[in-house]
């Protein structure tokens, strides 16, 4: 069951000209701080508030939000699905993404299939204020970026693409975290032999002939960040694996 649910009289389109936005994030004291905060600012409307993407997608469908702010975190294919399935409703919300992934590859990917910002949580209110408007205020512009540090953001530019695809990177960042074959795949859904084909690829393309200097090299590029690799979220697929 969804907590701090309010959803009454918030089913239709807003009369008073408000921003209409429904939180989906997993920490219950950041998004009720966050729900207070918009409110405070007088131009917006929480209508409703879930702890994940899946019961954020559900609420999306029936509410029509104008924005959906929803944090990313492993795996990175379910969110990139979640986007996917806004993008195709008939009135599809502004996506806003709060994270703590510090990753040019995340921003791109997730842009590409229909975040209209992504603004890491360390940055001000003030940042995710200005994404929710420009992203509502702005519809016709295609992708919408703040909240980052300028090296970061110069590093979304095509050109500095790195040469894994998406997979890849999230298959390596878990093997930076330590996890086994077996332990990735049972977190991403994939055959073990899927995640060794994965790997092989990873170190071929990288020049590189293990999983530590793959990491390495990964973290001196900017590919990956610190802050990924000692995340101690883990999800439930993976505490089975390590049984």
């Amino acid at each position: 069951m969804a907590e701090n649910r309010d959803t009454s009289a918030n089913t239709g389109a807003n009369a008073n000209g408000l921003i209409r936005v429904l939180l989906a994030d997993d920490h219950t004291m950041f998004r009720q701080g966050l729900a207070g905060i918009l409110a405070s600012y007088g131009d917006m409307e929480v209508i409703a508030e879930v702890p994940n993407d899946g019961e954020g997608l559900q609420l999306a469908r029936e509410l029509s939000p104008d924005v959906v702010i929803m944090q990313v975190q492993m795996p990175f294919e379910r969110a990139k699905q979640t986007l996917k399935a806004m993008r195709s409703f008939e009135d599809p919300p502004k996506v806003v993404i709060v994270t703590m992934f510090e990753s040019p590859r995340y921003i791109r990917e997730l842009t590409r299939v229909g975040a209209s910002a992504y603004v890491l949580k360390t940055a001000s209110s003030e940042h995710l204020v200005a994404a929710v408007r420009v992203a509502v205020l702005d519809p016709k512009s295609a992708n919408v970026v703040v909240g980052m540090p300028r090296g970061m953001l110069e590093g979304t530019e095509e050109g500095a693409e790195s040469v894994l695809s998406g997979r890849e990177l999230e298959i390596l960042l878990l093997a930076a975290r330590g996890l086994s074959n077996g332990q990735i795949a049972s977190s991403l859904h994939l055959s073990e032999g899927t995640v060794k084909r994965h790997l092989a690829n990873v170190y071929l393309k990288m020049g590189v002939s293990s999983r530590g200097e793959a990491s390495r090299e990964a973290l001196t590029r900017d590919w990956i960040t610190i802050e990924e690799v000692i995340s101690e979220e883990v999800t439930s697929e993976e505490e089975e694996g390590a049984g």
